[in-house]
């Protein structure tokens, strides 16, 4: 069995997603004017909804990929396989921004700058693979660290300790 790349793992609350989303726009706007978003699917477009209320930006488009295949063990065993595009847009991407949540090995990200070289790629959270490729992001993680965004978690009822209540994961 192949050895999961993955070693640790961080749960993004929406509190903290909309802050660095916040954040994210701040710089943007320095940076601008914009004339548009171009929001890499599914991942960016909760980002890029942020933004575009952010800077007041109405035109927003997507370029749909998709790159990440799950296994049976679920999300950690998750592996980046061959990046398809599924829609693209026009243009190269002069005055727009690209946004999307992480770049990761950077496999998507790369295919993503080809397609539009003139746009400024900004996205929320990056691994040192794939930072290169971005222009802009606000927090860098471990290449090993596996990344749950609020979209894709569920939260329950937790049983109390001293009523049978087991801790998940120790402090680290």
């Amino acid at each position: 069995m192949a050895r999961i790349p993955y070693e640790d793992e961080i749960i993004i609350s929406w509190v903290e997603l909309h802050r660095d989303a916040r954040y994210l726009s701040e710089v943007l706007h320095q940076k601008g004017p914009w004339k548009g978003i171009i929001a890499v699917t599914r991942g960016g477009l909760v980002p890029a909804a942020l933004v575009a209320r952010e800077l007041d930006i109405r035109l927003v488009d997507t370029i749909c990929v998709t790159s990440y295949d799950a296994g049976n063990a679920g999300a950690a065993a998750q592996q980046q396989g061959k990046v398809q595009v599924l829609k693209g847009v026009s243009g190269q991407g002069d005055g727009y921004l690209l946004i999307d949540d992480l770049v990761d090995t950077g496999k998507t990200a790369q295919t993503v700058r080809q397609l539009l070289p003139r746009a400024h790629f900004a996205c929320l959270y990056a691994k040192p693979a794939g930072r290169p490729i971005v222009d802009t992001f606000v927090k860098e993680f471990k290449q090993t660290k596996w990344i749950h965004f609020p979209w894709d978690i569920e939260y329950k009822f937790a049983t109390p300790i001293k009523d049978g209540g087991r801790v998940s994961a120790g402090p680290g």
